[in-house]
């Protein structure tokens, strides 16, 4: 299980990457055209692309197959990107009530859809990879 995870974080890293400069390019291209909120919420759904598409090209490197360990991948994604998300955004001087709007589907925010996407993304790619279920504990 600990390599599982040790690989897990590294792709984690990928992830992490990935949606730093999807956000870069977000407010750089979508933010002027669209403005902020429909950019954010815009980002939401080709960031989860972005998430899917590394998920599955990476869960069998992973090597999770049981349904457990895919779902433990997916809680260790999720921790590290809300930890991320939100140190990064203090970081900057968001302040609380725009990081948490961002997670308020009454504000706007679509985050807590992106989230699940993160957090059950490894079992979405390894059923798309398998064609099936993944194992069960």
């Amino acid at each position: 299980m600990t390599s599982i995870l040790g690989r897990a974080a590294l792709v984690w890293l990928l992830i992490a990457a990935a949606e730093t400069v999807h956000g870069v390019a977000r407010a750089l291209w979508l933010v002027p055209r669209v403005g902020d909120l429909a950019s954010r919420q815009i980002g939401v759904a080709t960031g989860s692309l972005i998430i899917l598409t590394i998920a599955w090209a990476s869960i069998d490197w992973i090597g999770a197959r049981r349904r457990a360990d895919l779902l433990r991948v997916g809680l260790l994604w999720l921790a590290l990107m809300l930890a991320f998300e939100i140190g990064l955004g203090l970081a900057v001087g968001t302040g609380w009530e725009r990081l948490l709007a961002d997670y308020l589907p009454w504000k706007g925010g679509f985050m807590l859809a992106g989230m699940a996407v993160l957090a059950l993304a490894p079992w979405i790619a390894a059923r798309l990879r398998s064609g099936r279920r993944p194992e069960s504990p």
